[in-house]
């Protein structure tokens, strides 16, 4: 095995555990430690928002009329489950980039496709101008098309 090349898979390939210059090898250590505080953080933040749903709905559900939820209720209730979810993902992007040789392109533009379809999910049509409209809509097709020429891996 190269001598530049890390021997413990639980770490990128991008930043081998050992290298020449005895800085480089003590930033690319450090960059891996602070990897694995985010992906620590993104954890409390996951539980946070679990709790924040359950707060949100139990607020929802207590006031009049008790046990019904409006239309806008339900959609900030989607919009606070998506949100719980993408953190999920980009909790799970973390951690393959921690573990593997390459961070996986269509897992993060998959993420992308939820954090901009949480979105528009969530609109407010009277509150947003046209042009907002389209720019998403174009972002959404872009996402799109990429998530499906990744998946097809021409």
């Amino acid at each position: 095995m190269d001598k530049g090349k890390s021997t413990n898979k639980l770490h990128n390939e991008e930043l081998p555990d050992h290298h020449d210059d005895p800085l480089i090898e003590f930033l690319h250590r450090t960059i891996r430690n602070a990897v694995k505080v985010l992906a620590i953080l993104m954890v409390f933040v996951i539980i946070w928002g679990i709790g924040d749903v359950i707060y949100v709905l139990y607020i929802k559900l207590k006031t009049p009329p008790v046990f019904l939820l409006s239309i806008s209720d339900i959609l900030a209730t989607f919009g606070a489950f998506l949100a719980v979810l993408i953190a999920i993902e980009i909790f799970i992007n973390i951690t393959l980039y921690i573990r593997n040789d390459v961070l996986p392109v269509n897992l993060v533009v998959a993420t992308a496709l939820m954090a901009i379809s949480r979105k528009v999910i969530i609109f407010d049509f009277k509150e947003l101008t046209p042009m907002y409209i389209l720019a998403t809509s174009a972002v959404v097709f872009a996402l799109g098309i990429t998530y499906w020429l990744l998946s097809k891996k021409l």
